[in-house]
């Protein structure tokens, strides 16, 4: 260390008199110490205020200026040079270091610039006003199909320098090289230099960065990126660099355009033989990779031309291989196959088929085997699948018939959320239009006390308001005075008025007309205004707003009729229809 003393004050001098022989050998000194010990040398350097003298170093016509450059690269390798770097003024006089045509400048500028960017915000500030980035972007262009190994070198450099710029939650940064255009240069770059692992390696964590903007996923659409990114992953055997692809991939194929272009390009065939060979091993990176497979292939198949391409009128081999995936013994696959399932039943043709077809009961068996484990995420994904496929009308009789209801309410007790949403909306679709269902349902007092219980769960908005809806839906569809009865005496009125107040114009209807057919059926009209909560519930009020004449009235002649067809509540009431 006392060499590198006398050899920093050496070159303060010597940066003065500018003589190169001198020069260069003081930052041959300077490079070795750095390759010895890089943290303790940083510090020195530090201490001795020559990063100022650096940056008057830093002009092209000096045969010196490529190692100065190469001194700061190695230095910013460490955190806390860098913003000192940005301080002593080195940003201005590097970018400036790009137009050479140096290429030894080239690269030892691009890393210097790379390793200050790399983690720190000040540096891509200071890049970025210096207008780095877009010198850059122009090189990778006229440089990327130049396959010799200097030019490569070249531009994994520039890659890396472009990583480190946008490897920031700052959308703005990542925004501007998305406006240079920049994505459709990485996207050729990884097809040309496919061969070579280090460029490769720089554009699929490029790709990363600006892959999560929304922005950027059109930009993506229009190139080949989708058929790039198969061809690489086939190529891949190492765990480190599939999960490098994966990493891109996801973001990427929340796009439909991108999903549909994946499935044409192999994507899922891939993803198909990962399940198959990881689907038995107990290695810690292999179930991480089984499950980023499987997550991909339920994410593939949220886009609708994606589903439909994949599910083949019920009869495509990734279909069958999904169903397989049920009974499996593993819980991930388990999970992703009911989740897959939940997916293809997005339109009414393909829940029809796939009903007919017995997945209905491949469910309930799945629902079965995790009533005790409590295993929530394989729960909620068969209960989603199992609310999808309700939807038809056609198949909620078949559904009804085969048990669901009863398997359903084995969770009753749950007290997840997210379950707790799905089993209420898959008991509506199933009583939908289905009267004597909506009857049983209706009558079962342990469900309607769990409804009337959830109807107070404030902190889970979605389960308060499908327990709301429920039940409504069991007094519509049953119009039945027992089913009413039940509500009643379990305190279920009071949350119809509430939701008849709802800023939701479908749960006020559903309401209101639960309301309307109890008045009718059960209360009669005088006792039904006179409830409890009146106060919190605003009558209905004539256009004439003879409102008294109305209240003494029977039913029929207010807006509580026993009518089921469609009744037209409006915010400014209408006299009900007189039967």
């Amino acid at each position: 260390m006392d060499n590198l003393s006398d050899t920093l004050k050496k070159l303060k001098i010597t940066a003065v008199d500018r003589t190169d022989d001198s020069l260069e050998g003081c930052l041959d000194c300077l490079l070795q110490a750095l390759t010895q010990n890089n943290m303790e040398t940083s510090e020195k350097i530090q201490g001795s205020g020559i990063l100022q003298v650096f940056a008057s170093l830093l002009i092209p016509q000096s045969s010196c200026t490529a190692k100065v450059a190469n001194v700061i690269a190695e230095i910013a390798k460490n955190e806390f040079m860098r913003i000192p770097c940005v301080d002593a003024g080195l940003i201005s006089p590097l970018v400036q270091l790009l137009n050479s045509k140096d290429q030894e400048v080239l690269l030892q500028t691009g890393r210097a610039l790379g390793n200050i960017c790399y983690d720190s915000h000040e540096g891509r500030s200071a890049v970025d006003q210096a207008g780095g980035a877009q010198i850059v972007v122009d090189h990778l262009r006229s440089l990327c199909s130049k396959t010799d190994p200097a030019s490569e070198k070249l531009l994994t450099v520039f890659c890396g320098m472009l990583m480190n710029y946008s490897n920031e939650k700052n959308d703005s940064l990542q925004a501007q090289l998305i406006n240079m255009g920049v994505i459709p240069t990485l996207v050729k770059l990884l097809g040309i230099h496919c061969q070579n692992a280090a460029l490769t390696e720089m554009c699929l964590v490029a790709f990363g960065n600006l892959a999560e903007l929304e922005s950027s996923k059109e930009q993506f659409a229009s190139t080949n990126i989708a058929e790039e990114l198969v061809k690489l992953f086939k190529k891949q055997i190492e765990h480190d660099k599939r999960e490098m692809v994966f990493e891109v991939l996801a973001p990427l194929a929340e796009n439909d355009a991108i999903k549909l272009q994946l499935v044409e390009s192999g994507l899922v065939e891939c993803l198909l033989e990962i399940v198959q060979q990881k689907v038995d091993s107990d290695k810690e990176e292999d179930i991480a990779e089984l499950k980023t497979a499987s997550d991909l292939m339920v994410l593939l198949l949220l886009g609708d031309e994606s589903m439909q391409k994949l599910f083949e009128g019920g009869k495509g081999n990734v279909f069958q291989r999904v169903l397989s995936w049920i009974p499996s013994n593993n819980h991930q696959l388990q999970l992703a196959g009911a989740l897959a399932i939940a997916n293809f039943a997005r339109n009414d043709g393909n829940c029809i088929h796939m009903v007919d077809n017995g997945i209905v009961e491949k469910l309930m068996d799945l629902l079965d085997r995790h009533v005790e484990d409590g295993n929530v995420t394989v729960q909620h994904a068969a209960l989603s699948a199992l609310r999808n496929l309700a939807i038809p009308v056609v198949n909620k009789a078949k559904m009804l018939s085969a048990g669901v209801t009863e398997a359903v309410l084995k969770f009753l007790k749950s007290e997840m959320p997210p379950v707790q949403f799905k089993l209420l909306g898959t008991l509506r679709m199933l009583i939908d239009a289905q009267a004597e269902a909506a009857e049983q349902l209706g009558k079962n007092v342990k469900l309607v006390e769990r409804l009337v219980e959830w109807c107070e769960a404030k902190d889970h908005a979605g389960v308060m308001g499908e327990s709301n809806r429920l039940l409504s839906a069991l007094i519509r569809h049953s119009k039945s005075k027992d089913v009413i009865k039940t509500i009643v005496q379990s305190g279920g009125i009071k949350h119809l008025v509430t939701m008849a107040t709802s800023e939701h114009v479908i749960m006020q209807n559903e309401a209101l007309v639960a309301l309307a057919l109890i008045a009718a059926l059960e209360l009669g009209c005088k006792s039904f205004l006179n409830f409890k909560a009146r106060k919190d519930f605003k009558l209905p009020r004539w256009p004439s707003g003879k409102e008294s004449t109305c209240q003494r009235r029977r039913c029929r002649r207010c807006g509580f009729h026993p009518w089921v067809g469609k009744i037209p509540w409006r915010r400014t009431w209408q006299p009900a229809p007189v039967f």
